[in-house]
């Protein structure tokens, strides 16, 4: 009987392909093999057992898949600034100027243009390409874009771009266009505090 047990154990440790085969030895002994023996073996029919892909690592169900998959970068190929070009001579008597920026894709939800003038925030931040700037000192000046999101995180940012403003001095102005008494107030290059006083009248002396 134990001889019996321990043959059974050992076939279901064969492959699940292989051949079984029993018979009788000469001591009255029931023998498993997996190979034929003339005379009275008998071939043993086995059930298919359950078997587990080997596969590692397991795969995952399909909703775990798809919230394990990574989401697309938010980040941009291109960004710069269209309007002025680099090193670009913008010549405007009252100091104004317009600001186009560009990205490649657009801005994504919760993105926003901020525009920097000499390092400090000019314009308003927000989802418009476009800046308008008024009041530039003349000169040269630097420009850089940034995208930030919703917390003020700079997402992307341009290397700094020169251009230069020429506009007429208030004093050049004045030499070629000279004020007169009813420019004062009026003319920026003739503020109030510059006009004349007024000449007082000079009593007249009566001929002795």
């Amino acid at each position: 009987m134990r001889n019996l047990l321990f043959c059974g154990l050992m076939l279901l440790g064969l492959p699940a392909m292989a051949q079984v085969y029993t018979y009788i030895d000469a001591e009255g002994n029931r023998v498993f093999t997996d190979k034929p023996k003339s005379g009275n073996a008998e071939r043993i029919e086995l059930a298919p057992g359950n078997s587990m892909s080997a596969t590692y690592p397991p795969a995952a169900p399909p909703a775990a898949a798809a919230a394990a998959a990574v989401a697309p970068a938010l980040r941009y190929q291109v960004l710069r600034i269209l309007v002025p070009q680099p090193d670009a001579t913008v010549r405007d008597n009252a100091g104004s100027l317009i600001v186009s920026v560009s990205s490649e894709p657009g801005l994504f939800p919760e993105h926003s243009y901020r525009l920097l003038l000499d390092g400090a925030q000019a314009g308003q931040t927000g989802r418009s390409p476009v800046f308008p700037l008024e009041n530039i000192d003349r000169g040269s000046h630097q420009l850089t874009v940034e995208i930030i999101d919703s917390q003020g995180r700079i997402i992307e940012r341009t290397p700094s771009q020169p251009f230069h403003l020429q506009r007429t001095s208030l004093a050049l102005k004045r030499k070629i266009h000279p004020c007169k008494k009813a420019d004062y107030g009026v003319r920026p290059e003739c503020p109030i505090k510059d006009k004349p006083p007024k000449k007082k009248d000079i009593p007249l002396i009566p001929f002795l």
